[in-house]
Parts: C-alpha cells; sequence; structure tokens
C-alpha cells in the first residue's frame, strides 16, 4: 500500500491537480485556474502536431514490430537443431537486451549525415547522390525513428509469442494434417486461437509503452528537426521543463491519460469477447 500510495496515488493526484492551476517552477504561489490550461492545451496548434505525430509514431512502430516479431517467433519454432535454436534465440533478444542510451547514441553515430557509416555506404554503393541526412531530412526523420524502435521492440513480441506457442497443443497440428489442412489452414484454426490473447495483451503493453516512449527520440533527434519528432512526451517534457509550465503540462498529461485509458478500454473489450468466445 506504501508503495502504491508513494508511487501511483500521489503523483497521480498532484498531477490533476495542478492542471487546474497556474503552477509554474519560477514561483511558488499558484492559484486555481480552472479548466484554463486545458483549453489552452487543445488549441495549441503545438498539440495537435505532438499528437498526430505521436499515432503515427505508435501505429506504424506496433505494426511492424508485431509483424516482424509474430515471424520471427514462427520461423525460430521451425527450427529443429536443438544447438542452433538458443543460439538464434540469443542473437535475435540482442537488441532487447540493449539499455535505451546505447541505442540511440549508436544508431545516431551510424546515421550521421557528415561521416556516418550508413550513409557513407548507401552512397560508395550508389543507392543514393549524396550522403543522407536521415535525422535531419523532414522526409526521412521520422520513418528513421519508427525503423530504429521496430529494431528495439520487435525482439520483446518475438520473445513472448515464442513463448505463447509453446502451449499450442502439437496434437492439434497431427490431427489437422492428417485430416488435410495445410499449414495455413493450421495457422489459421489452430495457431492463432490459441494466442491471440497473449498477442492481445502485449498489444496494450505496447501501446502503452510506445506512445510514452520519451527516452530514443530525446537522445536521437531531440523532438527535431522543427518540431518534425516532437511527440507527446516530448512536447509535455518542453512545457513542464523548458517553459516552466507545471500546471499547463499536468493538463497535457492528464489528456494524454484519459487517451490512453479509453485506448485500453477498446483492447480489454476485444480480450474478453476472444475469452468468452474461446470458453464458448
Amino acid at each position: 500500500m506504501l508503495v502504491v500510495l508513494c508511487l501511483l496515488f500521489y503523483p497521480l493526484c498532484s498531477t490533476v491537480l495542478y492542471s487546474f492551476t497556474n503552477k509554474t517552477l519560477i514561483k511558488q504561489s499558484w492559484s486555481f485556474r480552472g479548466f484554463d490550461n486545458y483549453i489552452k492545451v487543445l488549441a495549441d496548434p503545438a498539440f495537435g502536431r505532438a499528437f498526430l505525430t505521436t499515432l503515427l509514431w505508435t501505429f506504424f512502430s506496433l505494426f511492424a514490430q508485431i509483424l516482424v516479431g509474430f515471424s520471427a517467433a514462427l520461423a525460430l519454432k521451425r527450427v529443429g537443431n536443438p544447438v542452433m535454436r538458443p543460439i538464434y534465440r540469443i542473437c535475435m533478444i540482442i537488441p532487447w537486451a540493449f539499455p535505451s542510451i546505447a541505442i540511440a547514441l549508436v544508431w545516431k553515430w551510424m546515421l550521421n549525415g557528415i561521416q556516418g557509416y550508413i550513409p557513407t555506404l548507401l552512397m560508395k554503393l550508389g543507392l543514393s547522390k549524396g550522403m543522407l541526412q536521415f535525422l535531419s531530412d523532414p522526409g526521412l526523420v521520422l520513418p528513421t525513428l519508427v525503423f530504429i524502435n521496430i529494431w528495439f521492440g520487435a525482439p520483446m513480441i518475438m520473445v513472448n509469442v515464442y513463448a505463447a506457442l509453446q502451449t499450442v497443443p502439437q496434437d492439434q497440428y497431427e490431427a489437422a494434417c492428417i485430416d488435410g489442412a495445410s499449414s495455413w489452414q493450421s495457422f489459421l484454426h489452430i495457431t492463432v486461437p490459441h494466442i491471440k490473447v497473449v498477442v492481445g495483451l502485449l498489444l496494450v503493453l505496447r501501446t502503452i509503452w510506445v506512445f510514452n516512449n520519451f527516452d530514443i527520440i530525446y537522445m536521437t533527434t531531440a523532438g527535431g528537426p522543427a518540431g518534425m519528432t516532437t511527440t507527446m512526451p516530448l512536447y509535455i517534457y518542453d512545457l513542464g521543463w523548458t517553459n516552466k509550465l507545471v500546471g499547463r503540462a499536468s493538463a497535457a498529461s492528464i489528456i494524454l491519460l484519459l487517451f490512453l485509458i479509453a485506448l485500453c478500454l477498446i483492447y480489454f473489450t476485444l480480450i474478453t469477447y476472444w475469452e468468452k468466445e474461446d470458453q464458448g
């Protein structure tokens, strides 16, 4: 109870309280302003851009992470060599084992538009006319960050889906094979029903984590160029710490929290429906 009170209840209550005040980091005194912060945040064009960027960042990251992680888990399950299977598994989980700061700095070094390894290689191979500016070109920067996030997050999906695949009864595959079912039919009618709840829960967790992701973007582009990669966490950080507007940053945080709660309710409704469908 003490842990819950200190780490969850107090911060949440204080954020809700400050969202209705004009509290700043410059002066100690503050007063209630009602919904003034919420109105100002929702009317801010930077909020709309940050929210749209966050939606794009989350959707494409999640879609590709699920696709790559799911495919990797299915491929790993088909490896029959007992010696190579754990080696493949370790190699595929390496990106997830690295700390975020190491990932951001290494990718920033490799994608550097002046002497980065990847732009230099692409230019020498004749695939680009000059040094590509992956982290400063408005048309490349967000897809580049999404790619880095996919590389980082797909192993986590792979490990969990691979673990779920171990719970699928093998006799059902054998029965389907005897009945003449194709590999696609076995996957669709045996594999998917057994692991869809696990994938649904992974989708919930990854949606929250990716939506709130701060470190990789901040350490790679810091929201640039010209705010092209400013997501909601960076927008809230700029309001609270750069501009010292704690009240307005708290209001933006509560708006983000409400959106994620609504999204999670939709996810959990779907997962509950799947569970009832399996029981029925």
